[in-house]
């Protein structure tokens, strides 16, 4: 899902066009080649980003596969998942928050409050409520919502997402230097992840 629709979901439609055409070398069938790699965050393991936003359904029907994924992932890959922060920062502070609070179990709820309930989860006060109505700890959880450290993680998510020209998601980016999704791999997430796992490869053996 592209960045107009998942704002267009969110009822936000002011938007700038994007740039990824500036960020992409050649095709190859099923991934792209960033003309200049990004800097990765995890010295001496193989960087696996996932871009998604919670007003996507898209990622929402991703968010089960990747998850069972990740499980499986060897030693030597760092995966993480990157909201990006289109329409305001709010959905993105939620996500590092339940990421710190150790509750990602909760992704779901999310994504079904966010495209289904059209809950507005990028303010405080809703944010609040829905805390309570999931049983958290309300105090620390919005301690944390407002803390300097989500501050930092949310600016990072954007610096990210600037990098590498995101403009859709699910996206997936691998060791700074390619990106894939269902798009590119013929519409399927399951094949998404494969070529992931080929990309993996081709870093590891040093391509």
């Amino acid at each position: 899902m592209n960045r107009r629709d998942v704002l267009q979901q969110l009822g936000a439609f002011a938007l700038l066009a994007s740039p990824v055409g500036l960020a992409l070398g050649q095709a190859r069938g099923s991934f792209q080649v960033l003309k200049s790699a990004v800097p990765t965050n995890v010295p001496n393991k193989i960087e696996v980003l996932e871009f998604f936003h919670y007003g996507c359904s898209h990622c929402q029907a991703f968010e089960p596969l990747v998850a069972q994924w990740a499980k499986r992932l060897p030693d030597d890959v760092a995966f993480a998942q990157v909201p990006v922060v289109w329409g305001g920062e709010g959905l993105a502070r939620l996500y590092y928050t339940l990421l710190v609070s150790k509750r990602l179990d909760l992704n779901e709820k999310v994504f079904v409050a966010v495209q289904k309930k059209r809950l507005p989860l990028d303010k405080l006060d809703v944010v609040r409520e829905w805390a309570e109505a999931n049983k958290l700890d309300v105090s620390a959880f919005m301690g944390i919502y407002k803390s300097m450290g989500i501050e930092t993680n949310v600016g990072r998510a954007k610096t990210l997402v600037s990098s590498y020209k995101i403009d859709s998601v699910p996206t997936m980016a691998v060791a700074g230097r390619f990106l894939t999704s269902a798009t590119m791999a013929g519409n399927s997430h399951e094949a998404a992840l494969k070529v992931v796992d080929s990309l993996i490869e081709r870093v590891r053996k040093g391509e």
